[in-house]
């Protein structure tokens, strides 16, 4: 198989993306960022991407913010038994969340009757395919290696001018970006 730096920038591309809509609650990304039969797993969450998209809403939408950061990846090019083009990446990443009190999964995040942050670093071991010239993932498996909650303190971004303030909307100026994944 022929490497080119294009690859990996196009699968790095697809990986900023999908932290871009977990954070944002871009959920209409996520068809761009996955194989139509893409599978994915991560904890207790097994199944098909649009599962995935399901469970993660759940979990994501009620948090007053998350901040997904990746980390290094590593990747391994390969040809598939029937001559497709792959590539098994591990990402590192890191997930901050700001859960509420309240908070209305607690087998997920223990509500703590006040505001905390949970942190969850692990990893993305992906299975890229390249098909009609486009990489994406077609299996995901999430590790955790640690995660810890945190108290926090000034987490009420209200004092903060409008426009200093990150969205989960159009308003968040961000959305120019995302464009090409969002169909625009």
């Amino acid at each position: 198989m022929d490497l080119r730096l294009e690859d990996r920038e196009a699968i790095r591309d697809v990986l900023a993306a999908y932290a871009h809509a977990i954070d944002r609650r871009r959920w209409d990304i996520m068809g761009q960022l996955f194989h139509r039969d893409a599978t994915f797993g991560f904890g207790t969450i097994k199944g098909s991407w649009e599962d995935f998209v399901e469970s993660a809403r759940a979990i994501i939408d009620p948090c007053l913010a998350s901040q997904h950061l990746l980390g290094q990846t590593l990747f391994a090019f390969a040809t598939g038994p029937t001559g497709e083009e792959l590539c098994h990446t591990e990402t590192y990443m890191r997930a901050v969340h700001t859960v509420p009190a309240g908070y209305p999964m607690p087998e997920t995040f223990p509500d703590r009757g006040k505001v905390y942050s949970a942190v969850v670093a692990g990893r993305y071991v992906d299975r890229f395919e390249r098909i009609r010239g486009e990489w994406r993932i077609m299996h995901r498996e999430g590790l955790y290696d640690w995660r810890e909650f945190r108290e926090v303190e000034g987490v009420d971004l209200s004092d903060l001018p409008e426009s200093a303030r990150g969205h989960h909307d159009d308003r968040d100026p961000s959305t120019p970006v995302v464009a090409r994944w969002r169909g625009s």
